[in-house]
């Protein structure tokens, strides 16, 4: 019988550029796009320079880009490196459903890989496409599970999707491909613990993951081996991390027939993105009806159980974040915010703002009640109702979040996204030729004319 393994390796060997749909190919450059200004940007923080100076201590050969740096070390130590830094400030896209973020995984491996292994662009970004359709199909295999069971789904997915773009760029054998898809259920890890308390190991878990997917294609390669049922195993992935059943294999199947990366969400805000619809409502009743923060009474948000444990409990700890990472997931506080505020950028999840009295006090007045009828995770929604304290009443539903396949960001909207963020790294004309490169990398003969130019100097 047929291992599901089998049916992803022989997606991903048969996956040739000129196959894939012109439409996904220009949306996953432009993820790639996001992704690098979302790890230029992050470079420059604190946890970001944590992890370049834990890259150049692990070393290797000088193979491949520390983005923000004029430094090389070791394709997976960058990916460790490259993939915290382009998921460490919640920017990144998602995937609803599968509740997913991939170019931190996907992208960010193929330009490692491809960098070391001297790729073209087009090499790279038939790479990427595919890491990035079989994390996303992973995810699909067991939505909300994980979750549900206390584990991050990019963390568990990422590793599967590194692997698949590293191994690509490697041209493993199918032997090969079993066995390294194997070795990733072992390399898979990653619990939301951090939801207690508002540190920053949900930052570590992509670029970890993807480090642990390279190190399976580099084991593949020496011929150790891994379980070829890792995906419907008694002890597989998804009976070890989603529990006993409900689970739906059969998407791994359909790898090559559909296609996941048209309905991949790029995010407005840098925070959770479940939040999103939520904070688009309040701004537009802010913007409406010039709601201000002394007139309120109470705010009621419509949520499904799953955000529950993530973006509203503790509810005291969610009105009141005690770190700005935290601030990240927490509901009460994003929509607080956007009301006091009118936006949420970076500056929004700072220590500054998140003791801003006057954002707090209105977080305290926001609550939720529970909507059975929402699907989710298939979309996330939002509702938001204010009471003022002159009796009035008003009301906003979003049904999906903005940026998605139902209500698209504009390229030069995106565009603009990405010159903030990667100004904040490297120097204006650079951040020009960067839009450059990416908007061609199909037509570059060696993915270094971009790596290069993720550099300061």
């Amino acid at each position: 019988m047929e291992q599901y393994a089998e049916a992803v390796a022989a997606f991903l060997q048969n996956l040739e550029f000129e196959d894939i749909p012109p439409g996904v190919i220009e949306k996953a450059k432009l993820i790639v796009l996001d992704t690098l200004g979302n790890a230029l940007a992050a470079s420059t923080m604190d946890f970001g320079q944590m992890l370049l100076t834990v890259a150049r201590a692990l070393g290797g050969a000088p193979e491949s880009r520390l983005i923000g740096t004029s430094e090389r070390c070791g394709a997976a130590n960058a990916v460790l490196a490259n993939g915290t830094l382009a998921h460490g400030l919640d920017y990144d896209d998602t995937l609803e459903e599968a509740i997913v973020h991939t170019g931190c995984s996907g992208a960010i491996t193929a330009l490692a890989v491809g960098e070391q292994m001297e790729a073209s662009g087009k090499g790279v970004l038939a790479a990427a496409v595919g890491g990035i359709e079989v994390m996303c199909k992973v995810g699909l295999v067991a939505p909300g599970k994980f979750h549900a069971r206390g584990f991050h789904p990019t963390a568990l997915c990422a590793t599967f999707g590194a692997a698949a773009a590293a191994g690509k760029l490697s041209n493993l054998t199918l032997p090969e491909w079993l066995n390294a898809f194997g070795i990733c259920g072992s390399q898979s890890s990653g619990i939301i613990e951090y939801l207690a308390d508002g540190t920053w190991t949900k930052r570590l878990h992509p670029g970890w993951s993807a480090h642990g997917g390279v190190i399976a294609v580099m084991l593949a390669r020496q011929g150790f081996r891994g379980p070829g049922s890792v995906f419907e195993g008694r002890h597989g992935l998804y009976r070890s991390f989603a529990g006993e059943e409900g689970f739906r294999l059969d998407k791994l199947k359909e790898l090559g027939m559909t296609w996941e990366i048209p309905r991949i969400a790029f995010k407005s805000y840098p925070c959770g993105s479940i939040s999103h619809p939520y904070m688009d409502c309040a701004l537009r009743l802010r913007e409406k009806h010039a709601v201000h923060a002394h007139d309120v009474e109470e705010v009621v948000c419509r949520t499904a159980q799953g955000p529950v444990h993530r973006l509203w409990e503790p509810l005291s700890e969610k009105q009141s974040p005690s770190t700005p990472y935290g601030a990240k997931f927490s509901l009460p506080y994003s929509v607080a915010v956007m009301l006091v505020r009118g936006k949420a950028g970076l500056d929004e999840f700072s220590d500054k703002v998140i003791r801003d009295r006057e954002v707090l006090h209105l977080a305290q007045k926001v609550r939720y009640e529970l909507d059975p009828t929402i699907d989710y995770p298939r979309h996330f929604s939002g509702h938001v109702r204010v009471k003022l304290k002159n009796g009035t009443v008003l009301e906003e539903n979003q049904p999906h979040p903005r940026g998605g396949l139902e209500s698209p960001l504009a390229r030069e909207e995106l565009a603009n996204k990405f010159r903030a963020n990667a100004r904040m790294a490297v120097p204006g004309d650079k951040v020009e030729e960067i839009i450059a490169a990416v908007q061609s990398l199909e037509q570059l003969p060696a993915i270094s004319q971009l790596t290069d130019l993720l550099s300061p100097d």
